[in-house]
């Protein structure tokens, strides 16, 4: 965004040089040189018709008018170039339809497309160079045209990269494809222009209208060209972007590829996703901002016909808005947000829609009809990708898990602790880690007493309490039967005593609720365990995880254990 500030110095820049500058270029206009203001109407007319097809590229507009203008200025000198010129650039501004908060692009482009004239006129000058009919008879004025045209070129160049680092504070790279399509419409457009200064100088009017037919058609079938280039590009990208969905990844990996993959391609600010919940509602899965100045929204359900997401949701089909008074009655309450163009594509599989996916642009015409095409072709990949994630994410899950208590298994625990010993360097450790190792004291002699499934209630809310304990400082893993383990990164001996006493007291002074027992009677009861619990720490007691584990085990037999049950014990050599 480009600031108040920025915008007002632009303005009064112009509204002082601009006139200072074109009353300069007035005094050096030769009268000597036959003026037809019919020739001169015809020449505005052909320079503001190409102007009207111009390309975008890198949301900066390339238009042809450089071999007209070089015609002009051949012939006409310098003040009537810069007067039809900038005819030309009011006709380009009007075309792209510039937004209101753009109006300081109208002075702007106004400026710097004076400044290109006049640099360049002062070039050929210096070069020897002169105006009127026998230009082009004149070998010795070939080197000032090339001078000119050259000097054009990289002026407009550098201005824009001038105008893209310090108005909209855009880093951009002097060599990109914008400079190549500048060089490609040079080569192509600049002998028109001297065939039309040669057969104008022989047929005057004639002339123009000769070239102008031609000049257009060329405008026109690059404009094409390009086009087709971008759908290309697009299809190339999206059948990229495809494979890259086929990757094993879990659900918010894929929306974080897709959502970073359409960012490349597309102006998006807004990304929405989401996922349908029931017949009724769906629930925003993701929401981003561009630039982060919006959080997730408190409210995330969204009613089916509801907003333009809703509406896509019932209707199966996508829709794509130019600017945002097409879509501003269907806008969610809780999703107000800035935003000219949209584009919303319902996401299905199994011939059923179970999601949306809507961008959301500050731009107007910020999306293509290509675009909206290619995005449509992503959705189909996305919802499947989607679906596969799910699936890896329970497999995963299940592989990882233990299917009673839901912690981590001791193959996956195991496999972490391996992974997290062969990451560390005894010599570069701060702080020591350290490993907590239960076991629930006359557990056998529960199972019994109440039964297997209220040993199986046991184990569950056990779980659910070390869960809570332990939380975030480590990670927690069912060892198998009633043991249980916990490895606590960069936590030292006292910090695991410490912790571990909680866990005790947590076991021995809360009781257990048993709803699923064999005892008399179907109402619940209070049951009281106790649990006897081992510490070893790395790297003080031990070199490798298998040799931990078994200092923490033989520290909560020896030491907790035999010495009487419901105790703490710490590993000591």
């Amino acid at each position: 965004m480009v600031s108040k500030n920025k915008k007002i110095f632009l303005l009064v820049t112009w509204l002082i040089l601009w006139p200072l500058l074109a009353w300069l270029s007035y005094q050096q206009w030769n009268p000597d040189i036959p003026v037809n203001w019919y020739d001169i109407v015809l020449f505005g007319l052909l320079m503001c018709s190409v102007a009207l097809f111009p390309i975008i590229i890198n949301q900066t507009p390339i238009f042809f008018v450089n071999g007209l203008s070089l015609a002009v200025f051949l012939y006409y000198g310098l003040f009537i170039e810069i007067i039809l010129t900038q005819f030309s650039i009011l006709c380009l501004l009007a075309g792209i339809r510039l937004k209101r908060a753009e109006w300081f692009r109208i002075p702007m482009n106004l400026f710097m497309f004076l400044i290109i004239s006049i640099v360049s006129a002062l070039v050929y000058w210096l070069l020897g160079g002169s105006n009127g009919e026998g230009v082009l008879k004149d070998p010795q004025n070939a080197l000032p045209i090339i001078g000119y045209v050259l000097t054009a070129f990289f002026t407009n160049q550098f201005s824009l990269r001038l105008i893209k680092r310090f108005v909209y504070g855009i880093k951009a790279s002097f060599f990109d494809s914008g400079l190549i399509w500048e060089a490609y419409t040079l080569i192509l457009v600049l002998p028109i222009g001297l065939i039309l200064h040669l057969l104008f100088v022989q047929n005057g009017t004639t002339a123009i209208l000769f070239i102008g037919f031609p000049l257009l058609s060329i405008s026109y079938i690059l404009r094409m060209y390009h086009s087709s280039q971008k759908i290309n590009y697009h299809l190339q990208k999206t059948s990229e972007i495809g494979h890259l969905l086929t990757a094993q990844m879990e659900v918010n990996e894929v929306i974080d590829l897709f959502n970073e993959q359409i960012h490349e391609l597309l102006p998006v600010d807004y990304t929405m996703v989401y996922e349908v919940e029931d017949s009724s509602s769906m629930r925003l899965v993701r929401f981003i901002d561009k630039e982060r100045r919006m959080d997730f929204p408190e409210y995330d359900r969204l009613y089916k016909k509801e907003a333009v997401s809703g509406r896509v949701w019932a209707s199966r089909q996508g829709v794509h808005y130019r600017r945002r008074s097409q879509w501003a009655g269907m806008v969610a309450k809780h999703l107000e947000m800035p935003g000219e163009s949209l584009m919303s594509v319902p996401l299905e599989r199994d011939n059923k829609v179970v999601g949306v996916i809507t961008l959301i642009s500050k731009q107007k015409r910020a999306f293509e009809k290509s675009q909206f095409m290619m995005l449509s072709i992503l959705t189909n990949y996305l919802a499947v990708s989607l679906q596969n994630a799910k699936n890896y994410e329970e497999t995963k899950m299940r592989s990882e898990r233990d299917a009673l208590t839901r912690l981590y298994n001791f193959r996956y625990f195991e496999d972490y602790l391996h992974m997290y010993f062969a990451s560390q360097r005894p010599e570069s450790i701060k702080e020591p880690s350290s490993l907590i190792l239960l076991d629930l004291d006359h557990f056998k002699a529960f199972n019994d007493t109440y039964g297997h499934q209220s040993g199986n209630e046991i184990l569950r809310e056990l779980a659910a309490r070390l869960t809570r304990i332990v939380g975030q400082k480590g990670i927690t893993a069912r060892y198998g039967g009633e043991e249980f383990i916990v490895f606590l990164p960069n936590a030292n001996k006292s910090a695991a005593l410490f912790l571990a006493e909680v866990i005790r007291k947590s076991i021995s002074e809360d009781p257990f609720h048993l709803s699923d027992h064999i005892m008399d009677g179907e109402e619940t009861i209070k049951v009281s365990l106790t649990a006897s619990i081992g510490i070893a720490s790395y790297p003080d007691e031990c070199e490798e995880p298998m040799e931990l584990i078994r200092h923490a085990d033989r520290a909560m037999y020896v030491g907790a254990k035999q010495k009487g049950r419901n105790r703490v014990a710490v590993y000591e050599k």
